[in-house]
């Protein structure tokens, strides 16, 4: 019986130091992958700064961008995750205030930070949705910028970012989506506008900028990956999940968060700036959506 209890024990040992190493071996590439960097060339990108076009990057950054969702209603950041065992991650302040980057980022570092997810140093920057952004136009970005070189500034610190081991486990699965950098093309030249009009085209340019993020690349919805077990899955956009929609349901959906058949979506569904787009926005997203091939639910 000693004996056994013996094996037991070094066999206890060994596996707790077989973890120890697991685990030291897992903050060790993860730490190296939180502080690799990507080297990307911005090409020749300047932002207006006439009326019209701060006012137009207004309503991109607000209803198609969502930046709001994320860095704060005043874009002065906020917290998007505090939890121990995950992390705890701010979106930082983005204005030109104290602890914002705003005063000190050049128009071409607000375009690789939005369409190539990287920082002025080249580190790849945490949760940033730069695999929807990389399709935005240089017209549109330069708006967006135009915009943000006008928001009242905030003064607010945020704290560096604190990816904890459960977070850092499921990166390493291939579960969590931490660098959306990773995802981006890292194309340096011009991207084309879209004629802002009713089209197809124009509904799959505003759908792949504010909606493929969460809905997935084919629509067809599901878990959003790395998202807690608690989050609502995303809904199918195909056919299959919306067939029996009518514009008008569908305008309804965005406009106030309400189903056809009276129910609510969940509030993470970000209503407030979808109820911002123009009608003209929503009937180009309404035709795109028409277009898709049927696929079934969590297909994304």
């Amino acid at each position: 019986m000693k004996r056994f209890l013996k094996i037991v024990g070094m066999s206890l040992g060994v596996l707790l130091l077989l973890i120890g190493v697991g685990v030291a071996g897992l903050y060790a590439w993860s730490g190296a992958e939180l502080n690799k960097k990507t080297e990307v060339t911005a090409h020749a990108f300047a932002a207006p700064s006439d009326s019209a076009s701060v006012a137009r990057g207004e309503h991109l950054l607000r209803a198609l961008a969502k930046c709001g969702d994320c860095h704060g209603a005043d874009l002065g950041g906020a917290k998007m995750i505090d939890d121990p065992a995950f992390g705890t991650i701010y979106a930082p302040n983005i204005t030109s205030g104290a602890g914002g980057v705003g005063a000190a980022y050049t128009d071409a570092d607000f375009e690789r930070a939005v369409r190539h997810g990287t920082a002025r140093d080249g580190r790849r920057l945490i949760i940033m949705p730069s695999n929807e952004y990389q399709f935005l136009s240089d017209e549109d970005l330069g708006q967006i910028v135009a915009y943000l070189r006008t928001v009242p500034a905030v003064d607010r610190e945020t704290p560096a970012a604190r990816v904890g081991p459960v977070a850092r486990a499921l990166y390493a699965a291939g579960q969590l989506p931490l660098f959306p950098a990773a995802f981006v093309t890292h194309v340096d030249v011009p991207v084309p506008a879209v004629v802002v009009d009713s089209t197809v085209e124009y509904g799959k340019y505003v759908g792949e900028v504010g909606c493929s993020g969460c809905h997935g690349a084919t629509y067809g919805g599901g878990k959003i990956p790395g998202t807690p077990p608690d989050w609502p899955t995303a809904a199918n956009l195909t056919p299959t999940g919306i067939g029996h929609y009518s514009f008008a349901n569908f305008e309804n959906l965005l406009r106030t968060g309400t189903r056809p058949d009276g129910t609510k979506l969940h509030p993470l569904m970000p209503i407030s700036a979808t109820k911002l787009m123009t009608d003209v926005e929503m009937k180009a997203v309404w035709m795109y959506l028409q277009t898709l091939e049927s696929r079934p639910f969590g297909t994304r």
